[in-house]
């Protein structure tokens, strides 16, 4: 079975793209800046990452972090899987990233751009957001008393175990280079999507839609980080819910 190192395999996607990996069989190497064996920041590199790459045949580069550092980290990484004579790089970026002036996705962007001009066999998989990232800032939003949403913004939630199964399939296979997108099931309005996690939670508030100004809420505002042609996800937002939270104002859980 191949050797396949996941940087970022604790995260939120690197987990169950290595659960999936290690039940097919795969020999698995979880690398982050604070699991041993491999405990390496990438934005270093140095010895710890020629060691974690020595005999391995693919990468699945699911680390990133939106303070910054994304492209020294990948610019890493690439040089490193050079010397190791990786056969094939996989790597996971965001829908919208070359039509969203946000500087998070100007930076995934390049990333890409380091991915195609690595000189190695690369695959890239654009996902729209995870269920997961929703729920985040909802909760955040939904700590004031009013809950103050962008006017006629939408989203696109994809279930994050559905992505690690694409991702993982993708790099067990040959490098495919730009593969179609993966987008949730339904494009929502933020609204409708806030709503619903206000009744799984059992909470009451204020929903307030506020235009904002400025190109990057015109990008989202446009739908530059949705993919309605590649819909493929199955799992809804109110099934991600009712798996975390329960069954709203009856069974609040988490």
């Amino acid at each position: 079975m191949t050797t396949i190192l996941v940087t970022g395999g604790t995260g939120t996607l690197g987990r169950p793209v290595t659960a999936r990996l290690r039940a097919d069989g795969h020999e698995v190497r979880v690398l982050s800046r604070h699991r041993e064996p491999y405990a390496v920041d990438l934005r270093e590199g140095g010895s710890g990452l020629d060691t974690a790459l020595a005999g391995v045949d693919t990468v699945v580069h699911c680390a990133t972090t939106p303070r910054g550092g994304d492209e020294r980290s990948a610019a890493n990484l690439i040089a490193a899987a050079r010397r190791a004579g990786v056969r094939h790089l996989a790597h996971i970026s965001i829908v919208g990233v070359d039509r969203v002036p946000l500087g998070y996705y100007r930076s995934k962007l390049a990333v890409e751009r380091l991915v195609v001009e690595s000189g190695l066999g690369w695959t890239v998989l654009r996902t729209t957001q995870f269920h997961d990232l929703v729920v985040r800032v909802l909760g955040i939003l939904a700590a004031a008393p009013v809950l103050v949403l962008p006017a006629h913004a939408s989203d696109q939630p994809v279930e994050v175990a559905e992505v690690a199964d694409r991702l993982a399939a993708l790099a067990v296979g040959a490098p495919a280079g730009r593969v179609p997108d993966l987008g949730g099931p339904e494009v929502r309005t933020v609204e409708s999507l806030a709503r619903a996690y206000l009744g799984a939670r059992g909470r009451r508030r204020a929903v307030v839609n506020v235009p904002l100004a400025g190109k990057t809420y015109r990008a989202f505002r446009a739908g530059g980080h949705l993919t309605p042609g590649h819909a493929v996800g199955r799992g809804t937002f109110e099934e991600y819910l009712a798996v975390r939270f329960g069954d709203g104002e009856g069974g609040r859980r988490g």
